[in-house]
């Protein structure tokens, strides 16, 4: 073997061992944990931690953890009782990694930050600081006040991305919204006489359904359970259902509805005005639908105050909004969508219903620009994927 051989295979061997015991590699695992709870968390942003231990010149995550849902125990904690498990009682020369800040407060669990120190881990590094007013940088500033080692910003873009969720209504007190579409070539979602199974793909529609899983929530108007009596659950992949929300601010939904009638009718949600009638408020809520009366223009509700009641009240912080052409409408005139989801069927329709109704621009270039847009293939269906 030549000098030149030689010294190509001890360079990558150094950057092999370089990436495999980076910070950034550290974080990654937790990222990939973190994301093994999607769809479960609901107000809670999704963590992961991993605890290395560095023996030997070797560095070895000798326990690892991920917070599981809504009210269980945080990551670092389970990261830590892994590591006891696996027999480790001294953490005291060992690294935590966590993809968010670790949080300083009581809320459903005590603080992180306590069992940190209580275990004497004198190293934490994580990803991106914790936007909740509670923590907000106060965890890391616990730790440091402490003793500990405190580094941070390590994939921080990703770990913003991986809680978009999370980032949005802690912000905002809005939760993070989808619109999902599904048209032919031309922009229709229908023919005219209201004809739409099934426009998209089998690929396509089970992916909704796998969507659907994750999110908190499922939303459509009252004129699309009247058209199409949906079920709005999950049938075509394993995974749990998504609450209803049926935006009707008439409250014109057939009793015999299938999300008012169902197994699931506990899981849906109506949006009404105060001026919908009672009686048919009383038998929804007899039922045990949960409807939620707002102060309307008419029948028209201030959508944004309804999703900030939703989310507080229902812990829903993700929203599928599923149609129609009106309510797709209202979210894109309202800019209470945060990224948009077409599927694009190979079928032209002609003379039908358009995907949106709304008038959203006065010309072309005051038209809503989509960010960020990427497209893949969905079966036969072209899937295009951007925010707004």
């Amino acid at each position: 073997m030549n000098t030149k051989t030689i010294l190509a295979n001890l360079a990558y061997e150094f950057q092999t061992e370089k990436t495999l015991y980076s910070h950034e590699h550290f974080i990654r695992q937790t990222l990939k944990l973190a994301k093994k709870a999607e769809g479960k968390t609901l107000t809670n942003p999704m963590v992961g931690a991993v605890l290395v231990c560095t023996r030997n010149n070797q560095r070895d995550i000798i326990g690892q953890g991920f917070h599981k849902g809504y009210g269980k125990p945080h990551a670092e904690i389970e990261a830590i009782e892994d590591a006891n498990r696996n027999g480790y009682s001294d953490l005291s020369r060992c690294t935590l990694y966590v993809n968010l800040e670790p949080c300083c407060h009581f809320g459903k669990t005590p603080p992180c930050t306590d069992r940190i120190l209580s275990e004497k881990i004198p190293h934490v590094i994580f990803g991106t600081l914790d936007p909740f007013k509670k923590v907000a940088g106060k965890g890391k500033k616990k730790l440091l006040e402490n003793g500990v080692q405190v580094e941070f910003g390590f994939l921080e873009d990703e770990c913003r991305e991986l809680n978009k969720v999370f980032f949005k209504h802690v912000k905002t007190g809005l939760p993070w919204v989808t619109l999902k579409m599904a048209q032919s070539v031309d922009g229709k979602i229908a023919t005219a006489n209201g004809d739409s199974k099934w426009i998209s793909s089998e690929a396509s529609r089970k992916l909704v359904h796998r969507w659907r899983s994750q999110f908190d929530a499922v939303l459509v108007g009252a004129e699309t359970v009247m058209k199409d009596n949906p079920s709005l659950n999950v049938r075509l992949i394993r995974g749990r259902h998504p609450k209803r929300i049926i935006l009707d601010g008439r409250l014109r939904l057939p009793d015999k509805a299938t999300v008012v009638h169902d197994a699931l009718r506990s899981q849906t949600i109506i949006l009404t005005s105060e001026s919908a009638p009672l009686k048919k408020i009383k038998l929804f809520r007899e039922r045990g639908v949960k409807v939620y009366t707002f102060k309307a223009d008419g029948y028209r509700i201030n959508i944004r105050k309804a999703l900030k009641k939703i989310l507080y009240e229902e812990k829903i912080a993700s929203v599928l909004v599923e149609g129609g052409a009106v309510v797709h409408g209202e979210f894109l005139k309202e800019k209470l969508a945060d990224e948009i989801a077409v599927f694009i069927a190979p079928k032209l329709i002609g003379n039908g219903r358009p995907s949106v109704s709304a008038e959203l621009a006065e010309s072309i270039k005051r038209s809503v620009t989509l960010n960020g847009v990427t497209y893949s293939k969905s079966g036969d269906d072209l899937l295009l994927h951007a925010r707004l």
